[in-house]
């Protein structure tokens, strides 16, 4: 199953792409900006469809987080975020900085959607004259960081294999659920 959807997106990404490249396919700058989010998400599509096997986003270098991340405002979750640092900053459709896990309900991990990270260089919040771009979206932000030690950052959720009935690119996911016992603890009062 896995080896033919990596074969039927890896086909239909170099179809979007062949199409986009053609001479004379894009005539406009409205055809230009469907163009390149249709090639940017066909690029991460085909770039992350491996991670759909956990051990592989671990042997690729991203670093599971024991607890699932809720929504401590509302509905939802993020899921088990897997960082590779190594990307962070990254603006390459195909190397996000995150990618989010849910429990699959058979002790296993299925791949949910996935986050870029970009710091932001004057570390003012107050500022946003480098807030990055993909998907035909701008990168929210900018944030405060989520954790000690993390800059002020700008951030572009995509759930990719998991529908978000609140819209694709929105921070949490309520149709993401962290089990009973999966959350990081409340810090002492």
């Amino acid at each position: 199953m896995l080896r033919s959807l990596a074969l039927a997106l890896t086909t239909g990404a170099s179809l979007v792409l062949s199409a986009i490249a053609a001479p004379g396919a894009v005539s406009d700058t409205a055809h230009t900006d469907v163009g390149r989010v249709a090639v940017e998400r066909s690029l991460t599509y085909r770039a992350t469809a491996r991670f759909q096997q956990h051990a592989n986003a671990v042997r690729a270098g991203y670093v599971p987080d024991k607890y699932c991340v809720a929504n401590r405002q509302g509905p939802g979750a993020l899921g088990y975020p897997h960082f590779n640092h190594a990307y962070d900053n990254s603006v390459d459709p195909a190397k996000p900085a995150a990618l989010y896990y849910e429990d699959d309900r058979h002790g296993g991990k299925r791949l949910v959607g996935m986050q870029w990270l970009v710091y932001d260089r004057d570390q003012n919040l107050a500022t946003d004259d480098d807030r990055p771009t993909m998907f035909g979206t701008r990168f929210k932000g900018p944030l405060r960081g989520n954790f000690p030690g993390q800059p002020v950052h700008y951030a572009l959720h995509l759930w990719l294999w998991k529908k978000n009935p609140l819209g694709e690119q929105e921070t949490f996911n309520p149709a993401v659920t962290c089990l009973p016992g999966t959350t990081r603890p409340a810090p002492p009062a």
